[in-house]
């Protein structure tokens, strides 16, 4: 593969900077940062410096210094800013041919660091500068390119075309769902001169942004996938939306869409920039270029009945929901314009029944001989082994590293040249073993430095490979569809349990930077993952969490603190109920006790004393002062004697000082919420003017945090909002659900009207009943209070009341009017069977309803899944 170079020179004329070097050095680059996390190469590496809502890549500058890096673009104000804070030294730098810096531009201080041997592209708006970039490397290929946008399916769409097309030209696409104003450049940015076609998708999410990504794209066909409801509210209403999205297209050729939606029709219409765009349409109901005369849906697969230039074209594809449909269509219409626009001999019709789905996010589960296993086998190409790769790094519970990895299908490239590639690849991320699976594996095994094996099937690894080898590492499963990797999935995984509790870690992050977006500035944050992470892991959130960037960690006890510090996380833990008997453990694993008495106070120095062979100089402690809610916590008459023994221990150092509000969320108890702040304030300062260093304060939760924003002193503590829970309905609208608990139907039951159902003979039949079957108990955490028709479970989206009492295992649910006669179930999938799908909850159905149900809190529902339950975390 010919990789992209320019010159730091070139990128800053393309991006109308200047460059500002410590030696007139002029170095070539290759790959582009932008998160200073996933560095693998920083020879040739240019670190972007962007700046966010709720980040600034310029925080990461010297940390990036220290791993090698030595070119950075960076805003002019933060040039300022780094000189300023004594951090470049003004003897060190020069504009090249123009000598030395001016004064005028403040470079003054001694350095903090010196940034020796740097570069630095100067812009004014760095995110813009990326985008510069991306659009004029865009047109140094004259190739056909395909955007793509619309409101749902782009990817999809684009992973077929690709899946269609690649036999017969090599493509560069957008990498998994790279369609924002940052993932557009970065995808176009891979653009060679070997690729003969090109699909990158766009999203937007407000008006304005679709101007920033179509010089990027710069796209010669397009394809509109259809109009829906995301991101409605930051629309003035949905033509808005539309003609944003048709920006994308303003310069291309020919755009390729379902005239179903007829408002694209009207907006390209009504506006005279569209005058020369040549459309192909296709329409299930209305008169277009391609005719959808018939769509019939049976045993898993769809039949499609279609008329272009008066020609029928029959195909079928193995998928039958509607979304499918659709987006199956529009491969097929963009197929069958570029056949127009350049004929050649035509069999495309075929390749839709082999058409595979499309797995949107990597999958993190359990896994045998303790072991973690990611399950990313959808595709293999070598874009989205770097995003793979990426997240297994975020991974630090096992020390040791393996990958399975298929044949990359389909480059066009060199095949020596590519496994090289690889085999670099994997080594920056110290993977300490591949096991290779295909005919490229084992002809290019030779290429990896690491220890290796290979296979030419996946049946011979199975068949020859010892699985007991594997002991506590983390493997990451990555391949074709072609090589049945869900086959090593299966004898791989932990646990069979069919009743599974789905971790969306994505949405975890998302909740993360909503509360991060309401912090003042420098307002750090402590995340808790006690009780097993509320009911959602423990390491596995941890380190999500670690990677993000929160400051602290707090669990409940000792045994949850070493169990992270065993899975590789190092962020400072916060023990929250330390045990007497646990102390000298706490010491051991580097952990910090919170303190709410004398007492606990006098056993940790009697283990302080007794662990001399601690690894802490300085035990650092977190002091509880009881502002009020009368749980845990020094009241205010005890100050006097804790500041007594803290000004006496010169072993201990105090990390915070902190409180509990009793009633944040409750608009009711605000005057008493500020009544503790208050309290907090004061006492916090007796404490605080005694000691001769800086300690934290804090005192807001999840809840607190906007609701009383003059209390987030200098750390706020996320909780239950972190996974998923608001507490009022407004920010319940700003958060996403990050958990759901599903399980299957194991059987079917006809009862005859007077049997009964289930122990105690509790269900009683006063009809003909269908019952199913559900593998889930009061053991796996579903509350036994919910049986006899208090609660209830969804079958197909629809409610299906629990009969008789829950049992240890098992729960039987009324399916009876849920269940239709054969000759009307016109889509399969709607069919209620053995094996179908049941939800206790999730997105549609969250743990707040659950929780209502019981008239409890969304806490205890929770915490209450047991660990037996099979956990799998997902990664968009």
């Amino acid at each position: 593969m010919t990789i992209t170079t320019y010159t730091v020179s070139q990128i800053a004329s393309i991006c109308g900077g200047k460059v500002i070097s410590s030696d007139n050095s002029d170095p070539v680059i290759r790959e582009l940062l932008i998160d200073s996390r996933r560095l693998i190469y920083a020879d040739n590496c240019l670190f972007i410096a962007l700046v966010s809502e709720r980040n600034d890549g310029h925080k990461y500058i010297s940390e990036l210094y220290e791993k090698g890096v030595r070119a950075f673009m960076i805003s002019e104000l933060h040039w300022k800013f780094l000189n300023d804070e004594g951090k470049i030294e003004q003897s060190n730098f020069k504009i090249p041919g123009k000598g030395p810096a001016s004064p005028t531009s403040q470079l003054i201080n001694l350095p903090t660091y010196q940034l020796t041997s740097s570069t630095f592209i100067l812009v004014s708006n760095t995110l813009t500068a990326l985008q510069r970039l991306g659009a004029y490397h865009r047109h140094q290929f004259d190739i056909p390119v395909i955007g793509i946008t619309g409101s749902n399916g782009k990817t999809i769409v684009k992973e077929w075309l690709f899946q269609l097309l690649c036999r017969e030209n090599i493509i560069i696409r957008s990498p998994k769902s790279y369609n924002s104003q940052i993932g557009v450049p970065l995808s176009v940015w891979k653009m060679a001169p070997e690729h003969n076609l090109a699909i990158f998708e766009a999203g937007i999410s407000r008006p304005g942004e679709m101007e920033n990504l179509e010089p990027i794209i710069s796209p010669t066909i397009g394809i509109f996938t259809n109009i829906g409801h995301a991101h409605d509210e930051r629309f003035v209403n949905q033509r808005q939306k539309v003609e944003e999205k048709l920006r994308l297209f303003i310069n291309a050729r020919y755009l390729v869409y379902c005239a179903d939606y007829p408002l694209i029709t009207e907006c390209i219409q009504a506006d005279m920039s569209y005058q020369n765009l040549k459309t192909f349409t296709w329409s299930r109901y209305h008169e277009a270029d391609l005719s959808i005369t018939s769509v019939e849906k049976e045993n898993g697969k769809t039949r499609i009945l279609a008329i272009f230039k008066q020609k029928t074209i029959d195909f079928s594809i193995p998928f039958i929901d509607e979304a499918s449909i659709e987006n199956a269509i529009h491969c097929l219409a963009l197929e069958l314009l570029l056949e127009t626009l350049a004929p050649r001999p035509s069999s495309l019709v075929l390749r839709y029944s082999s058409l595979v789905p499309i797995a949107m996010r990597l999958e993190l589960k359990e896994a045998i001989n303790h072991c973690s296993l990611i399950n990313d086998s959808y595709n293999s190409d070598i874009n989205s082994l770097s995003i793979a790769l990426d997240f297994l790094s975020q991974q630090n519970q096992q020390q040791k590293k393996s990958i399975i990895l298929s044949d990359i299908l389909q480059t066009g490239r060199n095949k020596p040249e590519l496994y090289k590639e690889i085999a670099e690849l994997l080594a920056s991320r110290n993977i300490t073993r591949i096991i290779g699976i295909g005919r490229d594996m084992v002809k290019n095994g030779h290429a990896f430095p690491m220890e290796g094996v290979f296979y030419l099937t996946t049946d011979d690894f199975l068949s020859l490979f010892p699985l007991s080898s594997f002991q506590h590492e983390i493997i990451l499963l990555k391949g074709a569809r072609l090589f049945e990797f869900e086959k090593i999935s299966q004898v791989l995984q932990q646990m069979a349990h069919e009743t599974v509790m789905e971790i969306t870690l994505e949405a975890l992050v998302h909740n993360l930077n909503y509360f991060r977006s309401g912090l003042h500035p420098g307002t750090k944050t402590m995340a808790m993952v006690k009780a097993f992470s509320y009911g959602s892991g423990s390491f596995e959130i941890a380190n999500v969490l670690q990677f993000h960037r929160v400051d602290y960690l707090a669990v409940a006890y000792t045994d949850e603190g070493v169990e992270l510090r065993k899975a590789g996380v190092h962020l400072p833990v916060m023990v929250m109920s330390p045990e007497e008997q646990s102390l000298e453990t706490l010491l051991k694993y580097n952990l910090e006790p919170e303190i709410y008495n004398l007492h606990i106070l006098g056993l940790l120095e009697e283990a302080i004393a007794r662990n001399v062979t601690s690894i802490q100089q300085e035990v650092r402690i977190h002091i509880k002062i009881d502002t009020g809610m009368h749980r845990l916590g020094f009241m205010e008459e005890e100050l006097d004697q804790l500041i007594d023994m803290l000004k006496a221990n010169r072993d201990l150092r105090v990390q915070s000082v902190f409180s509990h509000l009793a009633s944040s969320e409750d608009p009711g108890d605000d005057d008493f919420t500020r009544l503790q702040i208050r309290r907090f304030e004061a006492m916090s300062a007796r404490i605080l003017e005694v000691l001769d260093y800086p300690v934290l304060r804090h005192i807001v939760n999840s809840a607190g945090i906007h609701r009383f924003p003059e209390a987030q002193f200098d750390l706020v503590r996320l909780g239950i909002g972190l996974y998923g829970v608001g507490s009022n309905a407004q920010e319940q609208a700003q958060l996403r659900n990050v958990s759901a608990l599903k399980s299957v139907i194991t059987q079917i039951k006809h009862i005859p009207t007077g049997e009964t159902i289930g122990y105690n003979r509790k269900g009683k039949a006063e009809r003909d009943m269908v019952i199913a079957i559900v593998p889930v108990g009061y053991a796996d955490g579903l509350n036994r209070r919910l049986g006899n028709g208090i609660g209830r479970l969804y079958v197909n989206g629809q409610p299906a009341p629990i009969v008789g009492n829950i049992s240890m295992d098992l729960t039987m649910v009324d399916i009876t009017g849920l269940i239709a006669p054969k000759s009307e179930i016109r889509n399969p999938k709607s069919e209620i069977r053995e094996g179908t799908e049941v939800i206790i909850f999730n997105d549609e159905h969250p743990v707040t309803e659950l929780a209502a149900t019981l008239e409890t809190i969304p806490y205890e529902v929770l915490t209450g899944i047991s660990r037996r339950v099979k956990r799998i975390y997902f990664y968009e």
